[in-house]
């Protein structure tokens, strides 16, 4: 009895997350097909004409699609020996999201507009049609935003202080007028001026104002390389690290496996 529900899970979990077969390839292309489905559904229902119109079918189907991507996520966390870990996963979070504003639209008028959310689930399009080679490098650069948070969290808090004490300074010296009404408003033009984006609804007129404005647009050229060379650094430190499969832990659904691995380094179950 043990072996044959062992054997019904690990044939379930060959269909669902893995595509090396007929049948898990042909189950991933049906959902994405109902992925697409549903987004295409929740965009049309939100035109007006069409809504009106089509509206209490759009209705019916989005619940059908609910149901569906529903199931399919149980189907995942029963075919795997450790559901807890994949339900924080990122594709779980992201399975979470595609179903959770169905059922908050029954307490909240709206919620279901974001079943949008559901287009994440398109990045599964990569292990179905087999794009490792997309895969390797989203693992790539996920690798390399880790190592640099540290470092870009640290440069954001200089230049947060750096808008904040200039912010302040041109409401001073601009005296409360031209635009920089309070310190609030100021911080703003100063966050508009020093990341280029420049939209000229607020402008100094005194002549420091124009010069420390100046200065600032000077710094801001020079701020936005700072995050660049970091994350470029680490890129090419994870470039030089790289050696992670992606074949799918049957205990808890993740990834990042070394290539010669043999047991999952996160839970340590059989590959």
């Amino acid at each position: 009895m043990e072996k044959a529900r062992r054997s019904w899970r690990n044939s379930l979990h060959n269909t669902i997350y893995e595509s090396n077969t007929r049948a898990g390839k042909a189950f991933d292309i049906a959902l994405l097909f109902l992925i697409i489905s549903s987004i295409v559904v929740v965009m049309l229902d939100s035109i007006e004409s069409y809504h009106a119109r089509y509206g209490r079918i759009f209705y019916v189907m989005e619940w059908i699609f609910t149901g569906l991507f529903t199931l399919e996520y149980l189907l995942r966390l029963i075919s795997i020996k450790r559901p807890v870990r994949y339900m924080f996963s990122f594709f779980g979070f992201i399975d979470v999201l595609a179903i959770i504003p169905s059922y908050l639209s029954i307490f909240f008028v709206g919620a279901q507009s974001l079943l949008v959310l559901r287009a994440l689930r398109l990045l599964r399009v990569f292990r179905i049609f087999k794009l490792t080679h997309f895969l390797t490098e989203m693992e790539f650069l996920k690798i390399a935003l880790a190592t640099s948070l540290k470092k870009i969290t640290i440069f954001m808090l200089v230049v947060l202080s750096l808008v904040i004490i200039m912010g302040s300074v041109m409401y001073l010296v601009e005296n409360g007028e031209n635009g920089f009404h309070s310190i609030p408003d100021s911080i703003y033009w100063a966050i508009v001026t020093v990341t280029t984006v420049g939209y000229g609804d607020i402008a100094p007129v005194t002549p420091v104002g124009k010069f420390i404005a100046s200065l600032m647009m000077f710094i801001g050229y020079g701020i936005i390389a700072v995050p660049t060379g970091i994350i470029t650094t680490e890129m090419a430190n994870a470039a030089r690290k790289r050696t992670h499969g992606h074949e799918t832990c049957p205990g808890c659904g993740r990834e990042g496996h070394d290539k010669d691995a043999v047991f999952c380094k996160f839970c340590g179950t059989l590959l």
